[in-house]
């Protein structure tokens, strides 16, 4: 009986450390990528707990103006590796969209399909992109353990054309814990 109250007490600690943490916002920095590997890095993209979901601000900088897909894909990595066909290509290490609940479709960060659906990211005139973007369906327990990739085409958070005309990686970001 007296080793309860010690007990209790760690792992009150215990679980109050966990939440912290999980709320602390993680610095992810993004690099540009190619079939060669892992290039220079062009920033970094703050990922934070709020009430509504996790917040994305990056703070990019090297970029064409335009909008462009942005997803959590599943691995942790960013490095290149062959796909069907033999050819290297640029992080795809990284994995497909993130999809826990297997949906296997892509409908926006709003729909009901895979949760690795971002709003799409902005590069304003200078090339930079610094607007918050908001994954409502996301918490940060999904975040560790996973890769934020920029897509070099826009979203239409449609399955045609595929995986919303994306295309090709042109940069990406572990996210560790």
């Amino acid at each position: 009986m007296r080793y309860s109250l010690p007990l209790t007490g760690i792992a009150a600690g215990v679980l109050l450390a966990t939440t912290v943490q999980a709320n602390e916002p993680l610095n992810v920095e993004i690099h540009k990528v190619s079939a060669d590997g892992v290039e220079e890095s062009i920033g970094t993209v703050a990922v934070e707990h709020t009430e509504h979901g996790v917040l994305l601000t990056p703070s990019l900088t090297g970029l064409e103006p335009g909008v462009y897909g942005f997803h959590v894909h599943q691995n942790a990595s960013c490095e290149p590796a062959e796909n069907d066909s033999g050819e290297m290509t640029a992080a795809l290490s990284a994995g497909g969209h993130y999809d826990p609940e297997e949906a296997g479709t892509h409908q926006g960060p709003y729909g009901d399909g895979h949760l690795g659906d971002l709003p799409v990211l902005t590069v304003n005139g200078d090339g930079e992109a610094n607007l918050p973007l908001l994954a409502p369906r996301l918490s940060m327990e999904d975040m560790p353990g996973r890769s934020l990739m920029i897509h070099a085409g826009g979203d239409t958070y449609a399955d045609e054309p595929h995986l919303g005309g994306g295309g090709a990686r042109m940069a990406c970001g572990v996210v560790s814990s």
